[in-house]
């Protein structure tokens, strides 16, 4: 079975009645976790983006409460999962603020937990990709956020040192 291109399915999509197409979403929704996870964000999360990144933030410091500071494999294991879940709801978002926004807020979390990682070089080139996604991030935004959050990666960068 050949898969149908995006094109074809917008198409096809659009000749669907209401009652169909309900349909079509909630049996998307019941086989894949992600698809739910999506579709509750479009749904209840996305007029209030402000409260969303509140809320990563707040599953992001629970995922770092976890970190055991004591062995660095399950350091290194509890901060991927926490890489992991920030890159979700970037994914989910779709708007480089908010993805600037939360790359910035899990290096911070990350330089909060620097002693145990420093003489790590996987874990380094992890956070330096965390830096050029930020830098990328931020260069799609306009300019008087491209200043704000310069300032907060700066204050990161600052922390770092």
């Amino acid at each position: 079975m050949k898969t149908a291109t995006l094109k074809q399915i917008k198409t096809e999509l659009s000749t669907y009645p209401n009652d169909k197409m309900e349909a079509l979403i909630l049996r998307l929704a019941k086989y894949k976790k992600d698809n739910k996870e999506l579709l509750s964000y479009l749904l209840f999360e996305a007029d209030n983006e402000a409260g969303f990144i509140d809320a990563v933030k707040n599953q992001i410091d629970e995922d770092f409460k976890k970190l055991n500071s004591i062995n660095l494999f399950l350091a290194k294991k509890t901060i991927r999962k926490a890489l992991r879940t920030t890159e979700k709801y970037i994914k989910h978002s779709g708007l480089k603020e908010t993805e600037a926004s939360l790359r910035i807020y899990f290096c911070y979390r990350l330089n909060s937990y620097k002693e145990l990682w420093t003489n790590s070089t996987t874990m380094e080139n992890l956070y330096k990709r965390q830096i050029t996604k930020i830098n990328k991030a931020i260069s799609y935004l306009h300019e008087d956020l491209q200043f704000d959050f310069r300032i907060e990666k700066e204050e990161l960068l600052g922390i770092e040192s």
